[in-house]
């Protein structure tokens, strides 16, 4: 199937529609990425049929043999993680949104330590950043903040970063040195284009011809103007099928009125893929939490040395690397746990 979508590529007419061309392009190397992963482990799998045959010959060493099993291994594992990513919006670009809670100038501290950390693990991934909406804090730190985060499979590594977020430490604003908790929350969403395609397909789709005239006298029509059309929609999402009943019989030119009848079946087929994403919005809507004990899905705890994800129980004692922005094992143990359901 990608041999025949790059042959099309080299045809004169390809981009005599840009918009398309941009899509089956895109298509090729959304299935390129899988093909090319599935490649790679196909290659360990071989090199470590020669390196256990080499070893049974006493050609080769146990040290070698363990080595290549560990490398294959991770490469099977790296394969588990992307199909992890499997939604059509995980490859879009993510918004992810920072809001400081209660606790005044020391959660807005800790608000913009979390906007420091994720800038800086958007520069490691080769991500672009752009940090727009910051509502600068009272004396120190932000209120909020909006990053835009651009890159492959930026929302879908970040999406699971969703929920609030707690600090345990010694805070510098406090004279007597005490031990304080402080909360933010982490909101992430798909960067979508605004634009929403509307398919209509020709085999799911009839015509039913009739006369659009009245009962009789000087109105009767006596050509057959009239078009029924009838479209037998799947739900890509569902599977559910109906038939979508659509009848025009606006004027005596029966192209005209067909032409009528497509335009309205479109408009139906947008609400319905319109309604579909509001329904996926109000669940990330749902996913938010607020801001207070016992709805953190992950815990610093600068002084112990500690951070824990609630949700999956990871942790790691580098606190300081983690603030850098090294969240990958976080990200990965989550999306391995939940990515797929």
């Amino acid at each position: 199937m990608i041999t025949e979508e790059e042959k099309q590529t080299e045809d004169s007419t390809f981009w005599d529609d840009p918009k398309n061309a941009k899509q089956v392009l895109t298509e090729i190397k959304n299935k390129k990425a899988w093909t090319n992963a599935f490649d790679v482990v196909s290659v360990s799998f071989d090199d470590l049929s020669l390196v256990y045959e080499l070893y049974t010959a006493n050609e080769s060493t146990e040290e070698e043999l363990q080595q290549q099993i560990d490398d294959t291994t991770k490469k099977i594992e790296d394969l588990e993680f992307k199909n992890m990513l499997r939604n059509e919006s995980d490859r879009f670009d993510a918004v992810l949104s920072i809001n400081s809670g209660a606790g005044g100038v020391e959660s807005q501290d800790w608000a913009e330590m979390l906007m420091r950390m994720y800038i800086r693990y958007a520069e490691a991934h080769k991500y672009k950043v752009v940090v727009s909406n910051v509502l600068d804090g009272d004396g120190a730190g932000i209120k909020s903040a909006t990053l835009q985060i651009e890159g492959e499979f930026a929302y879908g590594f970040l999406k699971g970063e969703n929920g609030v977020h707690r600090l345990v430490r010694v805070s510098p604003f406090n004279a007597q040195g005490k031990r304080m908790t402080s909360f933010a929350s982490v909101f992430v969403t798909p960067l979508i284009d605004d634009s929403i395609e509307v398919v209509v397909e020709q085999s799911r789709l009839s015509w039913d011809i009739f006369r659009s005239g009245g009962a009789g006298g000087q109105n009767v029509n006596k050509v057959e103007s009239g078009v029924r059309l009838r479209y037998q929609y799947k739900d890509p999402y569902t599977g559910e099928e109906e038939e979508i009943l659509i009848e025009n019989t606006e004027t005596r030119d029966q192209p005209k009125n067909k032409e009528k009848a497509l335009r309205l079946l479109r408009s139906q087929l947008y609400d319905k893929e319109l309604k579909h994403r509001m329904e996926e919005q109000m669940k990330l809507e749902a996913g938010k939490k607020k801001i207070e004990w016992g709805s953190q899905i992950r815990s610093y705890v600068f002084d112990d040395r500690r951070v824990k994800d609630h949700r999956t129980n990871y942790q790691t004692s580098d606190v300081t690397a983690v603030m850098n922005g090294e969240i990958d094992e976080f990200i990965k143990t989550y999306l391995m746990e939940f990515g797929g359901k």
